[in-house]
């Protein structure tokens, strides 16, 4: 059976495109989507792919990996700055995760330098606009089939 990753997305991401492009791109969530989708198929993983603009939903999806999901990469948006629930429900459900951003977090305001997810990541790639997803993904499956033995 193919490992199973979750790519979770949180707020605004569904303006990709046409929200600040200067700072996230020119690529639509929806793009980013099919390129990341493509990126699994050739590394033989599947893909579930959400995106909500709720805190508590995105606490739901990541609550629903537990026994589903084999590995996570997410990209909370906003909520990597300020959500303590989402933190909370990384560490419950114990699912290996990469955190990616489109931006550079840490070259931006300081109010967004500060990630409460990295600690507790696999490991985080940022600033590579909508490369970061496959970056995180390849760097993900790596880690899975280095601690799989695969």
């Amino acid at each position: 059976m193919p490992p199973h990753i979750a790519v979770l997305n949180g707020p605004n991401l569904n303006l990709l495109g046409e929200r600040e492009p200067e700072v996230y791109g020119r690529a639509t969530l929806a793009e980013v989507e099919a390129r990341t989708r493509e990126r699994a198929r050739t590394l033989g993983v599947e893909l579930e792919w959400c995106q909500t603009n709720h805190e508590g939903e995105l606490v739901e999806a990541i609550q629903q990996l537990s026994g589903k999901a084999d590995g996570a990469v997410i990209n909370a948006a906003a909520f990597t700055h300020t959500s303590l629930a989402v933190r909370d429900a990384l560490l419950a459900v114990r699912v290996p995760f990469v955190e990616v951003h489109l931006s550079n977090i840490f070259g931006r305001e300081p109010e967004r330098r500060r990630s409460l997810l990295a600690d507790v990541a696999v490991g985080v790639v940022a600033g590579f606009g909508a490369e970061s997803y496959r970056l995180g993904l390849e760097g993900l499956v790596g880690y899975l089939q280095s601690r799989h033995g695969r």
